[in-house]
């Protein structure tokens, strides 16, 4: 989930109400059980090959 800074959320990595770019609005929990940590860590892979950095 992705937070604008008009306030709108969206899963979007631009708004689709005013346009500028989403952020995410906090960093997520510490937790041993993490459910999405697999989830973070391949887009987190993806990210760093798109960049050339791995």
């Amino acid at each position: 989930m992705q937070k604008c800074e008009c306030g709108n959320y969206s899963l979007a990595k631009i708004c689709p109400k005013c346009g500028k770019e989403t952020q995410e609005p906090k960093p997520p929990k510490f937790s041993l059980d993490d459910k999405y940590a697999d989830y973070r860590r391949q887009t987190k892979k993806e990210e760093l090959k798109k960049k050339n950095l791995i």
